[in-house]
Parts: C-alpha cells; structure tokens; sequence
C-alpha cells in the first residue's frame, strides 16, 4: 500500500515550489476547505478550491465568498476560476490578486457537465480560439505575479479536439503550467484516459509544465502517467475520494520535500475510520454547523469503506447520521484490526457515466468563431449565481 521513497520529481508553477509534483483537482461539492485540509494532512503538493463562478465572485456572491475563503494552514492557496467572458474573468482574477486572496489560481476549460458547456463554458470554450485567446491573455496580465495555469481536456468529442491549439495558446499568453484530462467532453469519465494526449502535449508546450489527469487510482499510477507521457506532474481528482491519504503515497512515491513528512499509512479499518471522522469534524468546523457537516460527509461513506468489512446496516446508518456523537456511536463497533482488503479497495471511484453527446449552444460547432447566437448564450453563462 505505502510506496518506497523515490528520486525526487521537482515542480515549480511560477514561483511556487510544491513540495511534490502533485495537484488536487477540483470537484464540485468535494474540495471545500475542509477537504483540503484533510488531504494536506496527509501529503505535499497544490490543493485546489472547487470551481468558482467569475460572474458570482465579481458580484461577491455569499456563498461564492465563503468558498474562496482559505484555512490560516492552507499554504499555497489556490483557487479554480469558471468564466465564459473575457472581462469578467480578467474581473475576478482582479479581486483574488487586488484583495489577495490566492496565491495560484486556475482556469477551468475541462468541465464536461451539461449544464456548463450548453453554455460555451467548461471542456467547449477552447473551440472558440480567440475567445479562449482573449480570456486567457486578460486573465494572466490581471494575475500579475500571480501564477495562472489552465486545466482542460483533449475537445468536445474525438471530431472536434482543441488541446494542442489551446495549449499553444495558453503558453504564448503567459500561464505557469497546462494540465491536461486525457479524455473528451463526450467521453465524460468513461472508458480510460488517453495518457498519449498528455506525452503530445508535452511535446506542443515546452516552456512551462505539463500536468496530467485521468485514471490516477495509486501512486503507481501516477508514476507510471508521469515515466510514460513525460509530464511534470499529475493532477489527482476521483482518486482520491475517501482516500485522502493517497497524497501521502504520491508524496512517497514521486519524491520531493514532501516525503520526508507524509503520514505513514496502513490502510487498517481503524485508520480509515479516524479519517471519516476527522473529515468529518473538519466539515462541521467548516459549515460551523454539526449538522450540516454530518449530512455533507455521508456522500463519502462508500468511497471510504469500499472493499472493508462493514456491514450492510452499518453503511446505511453511516449515510443518515446528523452528528459526531452519532458517528463515534458507529465507528466504534467496526473491527478496527481488519486489514487493508487489496483489490477490492482498488480501482476507479466516483462517477464514471458513459460516452454521451455533449450540450451545446445552437451552432456552437459551425465555426470556430464567435458569432451572434452564441455570445448572447455566453451572456447568459455569465449570469449563473452558483458560486461554482
């Protein structure tokens, strides 16, 4: 389960040195500040918030505001920026770097989610190049001394790749790194990533670092990713998910400062149990209220307790509790000596889905230019008040 200690894998993004080439993706619902937290307690490497709407943030949305705010302990800070206007982008950026709030922040261009890319936004926006120009040029002159990457995915389907043009782009616009998700909006999380995209994208983007995400489930994996593409380091989404001390493998795998202090793991039934409830209490402090903490952490009972011994009735009471009381009551009647179960704690967790048709605007792939129709469903993105 625990790797051996590895030659070092240096990453820099802009002047940030990690203290391992690893970068936590962000997930909706999943990367709060709690979660973070509880990944960095386990590893090294870049953590990043859940997606922010630009819109939402320039507007200092209540919710939005809350998300972008960092724990003292969470050093570098880093924030993922949503956007399908130039200007209100450039805005956004404006207010993270002006009230300093970020210390690295991204762009993401790799949503594949309906409800995102019927809007031009997300994995579609790279079709329209100069649009995708303008937002990424404006975004990296506002972030100043601010490292800027983007994240983003091979194209809207394998008829209408954009990754080795956007990255391109991106690099001659400024940003500190380009991350990759080897698959395309239609593929969703289906089917494996193509590791391929990510070794040709290293061979486009040369100035600055390569990142690859897709298909990290171990930190063999991720050495795996980075000896066969060449990346400079990876980007760990639904691999981590009720798995949080997967950073301190990767931070013993791959090397780098952070290895010397990554918690040692023995994935025992006890040792996961203390990392429910600590996720667990470090949602509570983050909503500043036990309840809706209880109810936020049952979404990630199975991810935690997938392959362990826990019975059937246990699990479901485990998906109602509405208090840490509640939660010690039913930790405490797991058998805590129960070893690490192998293959059937392995593999893919998450959302996976299947191969679908992506929502688009009316017209959006006639041409890769923006026309009227569709700058007006680009206006409309822009007044989602999500806050991400």
């Amino acid at each position: 389960m625990t790797p051996a200690l590895a030659p070092a894998r240096a990453l820099r993004i802009g002047p940030i040195a990690l203290d391992a080439p690893v970068v936590l993706a962000p997930m909706a619902g999943i990367t709060n500040t709690a979660f973070r937290r509880l990944c960095r307690e386990y590893g090294a490497g870049l953590y990043v918030s859940e997606m922010i709407t630009s819109r939402a943030l320039v507007e200092r949305n209540a919710t939005t505001m809350r998300l972008i705010t960092h724990h003292e302990s969470e050093t570098p800070r880093s924030i993922q920026l949503y956007g399908v206007d130039p200007a209100t982008v450039e805005a956004a950026v404006r207010v993270l770097v002006e009230e300093d709030r970020a210390d690295h922040i991204d762009l993401n261009f790799g949503c594949p989610v309906p409800k995102v890319t019927r809007k031009g936004g997300g994995a579609a926006l790279p079709w329209k190049l100069e649009l995708f120009r303008e937002i990424v040029t404006r975004a990296a002159r506002a972030a100043g001394d601010i490292p800027l990457t983007i994240k983003m995915r091979k194209g809207i389907d394998s008829d209408h790749v954009t990754y080795l043009d956007a990255g391109r782009i991106a690099e001659e616009a400024g940003v500190a790194a380009v991350a990759l998700h080897a698959r395309t909006a239609a593929e969703f999380y289906s089917g494996r990533a193509d590791w391929s995209a990510i070794a040709a994208l290293k061979e486009v983007v040369t100035s600055v670092p390569v990142l690859g995400n897709g298909d990290i489930w171990s930190a063999e994996d991720a050495v795996r990713m980075m000896d066969e593409t060449g990346c400079d380091g990876v980007v760990v989404g639904r691999g981590c998910l009720g798995r949080p001390w997967l950073f301190g493998d990767l931070a013993r795998a791959l090397g780098g400062p952070g290895s010397a202090t990554a918690m040692p793991v023995d994935a025992s039934l006890g040792f996961v149990a203390d990392a429910f409830r600590r996720h667990a209490e470090l949602l509570v402090e983050f909503l500043e209220d036990e309840d809706r903490g209880c109810r936020d952490i049952r979404k990630h009972v199975a991810w935690y307790f997938k392959g362990y011994p826990v019975g059937g009735d246990t699990r479901a009471a485990l998906a109602t509790v509405s208090s840490l009381d509640e939660i010690d009551r039913l930790l405490v009647t797991l058998d805590r000596d129960a070893p690490y179960p192998g293959a059937a704690a392995e593999g893919q967790r998450g959302r996976a889905g299947t191969p679908k048709r992506p929502a688009l605007p009316e017209g959006w792939l006639d041409s890769r230019d923006v026309g009227l129709e569709a700058s007006c469903a680009l206006a409309d993105a822009e007044l989602d008040h999500s806050g991400g």
